[in-house]
């Protein structure tokens, strides 16, 4: 299990600087994370700034990593960002780095840094162009302050994780200049049929995250208004960007287009599933799939695939680690779950058995990576994306955006070129949900 990746719930105290950084408190953990929250402005200020920065004070108490906060630019050293696992850059505007400040700051990302650019972090460094690309999109214009929604497009993210498919909430809504969606990932959009002003034409990310250049980004463009700061659902988002930049929490960012939804946590999306053998899964209001009762398995009858990469989402509820469950790929149609353990081949989920029949392993052929999984592995409670990569007689997973499992089938009995795809439910006691089942096919040079 990554035990790195468990959150921590004790206090730890936060110094709140209107200058440069000083040095730790003597009541820091050696091993606590640490965040920079850095708002300087060279252009519009936001009211807000105050606010924001007292709200990420908090989350660091309530979280467990210490906050420092600047306005000093000479913050901005290889020496004093070393000591730091994200910088956050809290609304702002304008040119507000040297050259010199940039170049450590480069250095620093490229080193494994986290960034965190909340709102006008996009209206900040239109001539650095390394910036631009770490922040994903540059603002170009914005309606008046309003209501609208917010479509949550991944739900494994710790940013997202915990909000509705839907959010409505009001703030001030960012066009920018382009769309960051080929390059990072989207986490979140905005429906421009919910307010005016919208200029996107209708593909208009708000919050997005990638893997840049060795270090972590995350982006949102929600966060103008006072109010956002003591609004739980934003804070939330907020603590999830943070927590997946200083590396806390794991996710797959990498750029995703071309998938289509098998199960998109409507009831009319299960049209096409069928349930084989005892046991069901309950679909909750907010789109997840709980397994119950088993052992059983829900598969996709629509069609059979061929060559394709699968992705959902899905967590453990048990703190062990040992709720069984697993994704079936290449199996004939039939209503006996059997059929699938005899024909297919299973991607398991379930961290506490042997290597080759533990999570990420091609259950009985084929251990994972355990390094590169434990790594990549959030714990029990959180959610984890598999990608299940089907080419001709390669089966190939990735773990949270890790690869960590390359299996060629060799058993004429069994094929991986045709068919159908299922989830497992294992039995009473292991309690495995999934969410987001999509998949894109056919797979090109290039995927």
């Amino acid at each position: 299990m990554n035990t790195t990746g468990r959150w921590t719930t004790a206090v730890v105290g936060a110094a709140l600087l209107l200058g440069c950084v000083s040095e730790p408190a003597a009541s820091h953990s050696a091993d606590a994370e640490r965040v920079l929250v850095f708002s300087k402005t060279a252009g519009f200020r936001h009211d807000s700034i105050p606010d924001g920065v007292a709200a990420v004070k908090q989350l660091g108490e309530s979280g467990g990593f210490t906050v420092d906060a600047t306005e000093d630019a000479n913050a901005f050293t290889p020496k004093n960002l070393r000591r730091y696992d994200a910088v956050v850059f809290l609304s702002t505007t304008g040119d507000v780095l040297d050259p010199t400040q940039q170049r450590a700051f480069e250095g620093y990302i490229r080193q494994g840094g986290g960034y965190v650019g909340i709102h006008a972090a996009a209206d900040t460094e239109y001539d650095w162009a390394f910036y631009g690309g770490l922040a994903g999109a540059y603002f170009q214009s914005h309606p008046a302050i309003q209501p609208a929604t917010v479509v949550a497009e991944d739900r494994a993210h710790p940013s997202t994780s915990g909000l509705p498919p839907t959010w409505n909430r009001t703030d001030e809504w960012y066009n920018y200049r382009s769309n960051p969606r080929d390059r990072a990932h989207v986490l979140a959009s905005l429906d421009e049929s919910s307010y005016t002003g919208g200029t996107m034409n209708g593909d208009h990310p708000i919050a997005w995250c990638q893997d840049y250049q060795g270090g972590r980004a995350f982006y949102t463009g929600l966060g103008h208004t006072k109010e956002s700061y003591a609004d739980p659902a934003f804070l939330g988002h907020v603590l999830g960007g943070i927590r997946y930049a200083i590396g806390d929490a794991q996710a797959d960012c990498r750029p995703e287009n071309g998938y289509r939804p098998l199960f998109d946590g409507t009831a009319a999306s299960l049209d096409d599933w069928k349930q084989a053998g005892p046991g069901s899964f309950t679909r909750s209001d907010d789109g997840t799939l709980t397994s119950s009762g088993g052992m059983g398995m829900l598969w996709y009858a629509g069609q059979s695939f061929g060559s394709y990469s699968l992705k959902l989402d899905w967590k453990m509820a048990g703190a062990s680690g040992d709720d069984n469950s697993g994704v079936f790929v290449g199996f004939p149609p039939s209503d006996d779950p059997w059929s699938a353990v005899d024909n297919g081949y299973e991607i398991q989920i379930d961290a506490t058995d042997v290597p080759e029949k533990t999570t990420g392993s091609v259950y009985g052929f084929r251990s994972a990576d355990l390094k590169k999984r434990d790594r990549a592995l959030n714990p029990p409670g959180e959610w984890n994306t598999y990608e299940i990569r089907v080419e001709g007689e390669r089966l190939r997973v990735w773990l949270n955006g890790v690869k960590i499992n390359d299996f060629t089938n060799t058993d004429p009995a069994r094929s991986l070129r045709d068919g159908h795809v299922g989830i497992q439910n294992h039995g009473a006691d292991d309690q495995v949900s999934f969410r987001d089942i999509r998949i894109k096919e056919p797979l090109v040079k290039g995927d």
